[in-house]
This record gives C-alpha cells, structure tokens and sequence, in this order.
C-alpha cells in the first residue's frame, strides 16, 4: 500500500461544513502503511475544537475500510487562528492573512441554494451601502466581488461591459475594477466572451478568487461585499482561506427547499469560524394593485432559518417586477426607484449591517 494510495482514500473525507475533500484542502501532510498499521498526520488551522475530533474520527473510518489495516495512528497539528487586530473579524480559516490594504471590512453574500436571487440582492444591497455612505461624504467606498465563476450576473444588473483597465506591467500588474452607481465592481463576466462557458476544475476556481482579493486595486473601501455562488465548495472554500471575512449574509427565500439549504451554508461559515450578520428574506411576499398581500412561497422561513443558527432576520424584500425589470436594464431598484418600497428595505438592510459592522470595529479597538 502506497502513500498516493492512502491519500486516494482520504479523498472520501471531507472537511467539515466544506464539500471539498481534506487532501486537496492541503491537509495532509504525511502518510504511510507499516504492518497493518496506517499512519497519517494532518494540519489544521481552526479554533474549533469539535474540529479535529470530528476528523481523527472519520479518518479512522476511512482508513480502517482499507483493506489489510488493522490499526491506525492519526496525528493532528492543530494551529490557532490569528485574528488580525485591523480587521475586526473573528478569525477564520484565512488564519494571519490581513484585508487588502485600504479595506475596512469584508462581508459575504451567500445562499446555499440557487435561485434564491442572491446576486440581485447583492447588487441592490451594494447601491443601497453606496448611497448612505455618500450623504455622508464618503461616495465611491463600495465594492463588489462576483464570484459567482459559472454565472456571473452581476455585470448585467450593474450596467456594465467591456473589460477593466490594468495599472503596472508583469507580475505586478493589477486590475482595475469597473464602477457604476458608486460601486467597484470586478467579475468573471469582464473577462470572458458572453459566448464563452467557464468550464473549470476546483484549483483554477481558487485561484480566480485568490486573484480578485490580492491583484485587484480596490483602493479605499469601506466594505467589500463577496457575491458567492451557491453551495459549499471552491469558491467558499478558497474565499475563507484567502481573505477574512467580518462576516457573511445569508439569502433565502421563505419555503423549506431553499431555507433547509440556507441553514446548511449557515453551518458552514460558523464551522470555519465566519460569525453571521444575519439572514435576508428574499421574494418574501407579492402585493397586488389593490394592497393585497400574498405570501406566494409561505412564510416565516427567514425567521425559522436565523433563529437555528443563532442569528437574525435583516429584513424581507417583496417580490416586486420592478426588482426584475431594474437589474434587466443595468438600473437596480435602488437607483432607478428610490422611493420604492423594496428600495427602502434594502437601504434599511445596508444601514443596519454598516451600524453593525462599525460598532465591531469600536468592540475591537
């Protein structure tokens, strides 16, 4: 039995919260087999403790269906986590790693669950931020990550095209993010054709966001919102390791399909030790010409879904057309109907995460 044979077997163990495995998360850093005897050591970086138990357990599964392994012997390096004092987070798999310079905090929208309208949130919830920060004399401090790597929609509803500019020559060459509405934008969608799928394997995934967070000139931000695609795996996995986070929002709407799901990437960010701001209530209700209210996907999952984890409802966006029709023409609700009820919800949303994201940096000082 060979070490590349062991660590095959390994693959079936994944780290927990994470649908990636712990031997290309870099985990493991030996293996060998000696008389029936396996013997792996991992390193971890965690301030979980319920972490390396649950591994060394499932690892010991793993290993022992093996077949001729009689015994094991599972060695686990567990590092603490190094929160950065300028960050404010409350430290995370990124370990030492600190914020680009000149940004102040960093904030993951995250769903869990596709079709939830996670990217049209975001997008709403970034104009919303740029428009309360600018009435306080500080305009252009919003940026916004689409990592959303297979469907980058973020481009269309922000009203942008082209390709973005870049500042250097060779390895110190760096993007330069587009910006409409008072908003920084970088996407997969500036740099690929329209016509062009993205059909990638994980390790060239982790890499894109790697290079959105360290070679992209944000400048002075006071937030930098992460528009994460569904699910709990390489974009997630790579965005926790590379940057930390002070927090992440999760987007659901009402019904059991999408809030079960929800509740699940939830579990994930507290495993790797995100703390969650909170939970957003998408397509929360439709109301009719005449006032009627009609709660088309149930109600009270948002609520139900903040209150298992430990958390709380940022507040329930309607399902209105003009959502639609706004990111359709590159125009968010926010922008073109600022008086409408949805965009007083989202500015509602953005002030009460900027108030909590301030008091954070005071807590920390």
């Amino acid at each position: 039995m060979t070490t590349e044979d062991i660590k095959n077997q390994l693959k079936q163990v994944k780290y927990p919260g994470f649908s990636r495995d712990i031997v290309s998360f870099g985990l493991v850093r030996s293996a060998g087999f000696v008389d029936g005897t396996v013997k792996v050591s991992l390193a971890l970086t965690t301030n979980d403790p319920k972490v390396p138990l649950q591994l060394k357990a499932e690892v010991d599964q793993c290993l022992r269906a093996m077949p001729g392994v009689t015994e094991t012997i599972i060695d686990i390096a567990v590092s603490a986590v190094k929160t950065p004092a300028s960050s404010g987070t409350g430290g995370n798999l990124a370990g030492g790693a600190q914020l680009p310079k000149g940004i102040k905090h960093a904030v993951a929208i995250a769903s869990g669950k596709g079709g939830v309208g996670k990217s049209t949130f975001s997008v709403n919830l970034a104009c919303a931020m740029a428009q309360l920060l600018t009435k306080e004399g500080r305009p252009g401090r919003v940026g916004l990550m689409d990592c959303d790597i297979y469907g980058p929609s973020v481009p269309l509803m922000m009203g942008l095209s082209g390709r973005p500019n870049f500042e250097g020559e060779g390895a110190d060459a760096v993007l330069i993010p587009m910006e409409h509405h008072g908003v920084k934008v970088m996407s997969m969608g500036f740099l690929v054709d329209d016509n062009t799928p993205v059909v990638w394997r994980g390790p060239m995934i982790m890499k894109t966001v790697q290079q959105f967070v360290q070679n992209v000139k944000w400048g002075e931000l006071d937030i930098l919102l992460i528009d994460l695609p569904p699910g709990t795996g390489d974009a997630q996995l790579s965005l926790v390791q590379t940057l930390p986070l002070d927090g992440a929002v999760l987007v659901t709407t009402p019904q059991a399909a999408a809030t079960n799901v929800a509740r699940k990437g939830g579990l994930m960010f507290q495993k790797v030790n995100v703390p969650l701001i909170g939970v957003a209530e998408n397509m929360s209700y439709f109301v009719d010409p005449a006032g009627g209210r009609h709660e088309l996907f149930g109600s009270g999952g948002g609520a139900a879904t903040a209150e298992k984890l430990g958390t709380v409802l940022l507040g329930q966006v309607p399902l209105v057309p003009e959502i639609r029709e706004g990111g359709d023409l590159g125009q968010p609700i926010v922008v073109r109907q600022p008086a409408n009820m949805a965009s007083e919800i989202f500015r509602d949303i953005a002030g009460g995460m900027l108030a909590h994201l301030d008091r954070k940096s005071v807590s920390h000082t």
